[in-house]
């Protein structure tokens, strides 16, 4: 009687959501000229430039050590 009750409790709780899947297929596959990494909107935007800032900022920031380690010891 137990598993019964819980299996119909958990059951008729669920809400019914829409399927957003069709939406977002048309929104990245919309020929506007944007990268696909870009078409999500702001938000998309905001995080590529933040990934591309800390990528550049790492690379520079290992090149500077690099040189800095390739440097003669001063007396």
């Amino acid at each position: 009687k137990l598993p019964r009750l819980a299996t119909r409790a958990f059951s008729t709780t669920t809400k019914q959501m829409k399927n957003k899947v069709p939406d977002h297929q048309k929104l990245f596959q919309a020929d506007n000229g944007l990268p696909v990494h870009i078409k999500g909107g702001t938000t998309d935007v905001l995080l590529y430039r933040l990934t591309m800032t800390i990528t550049l900022a790492g690379t520079g920031y290992s090149l500077f050590w690099i040189l800095c380690a390739c440097q003669p010891k001063g007396k």
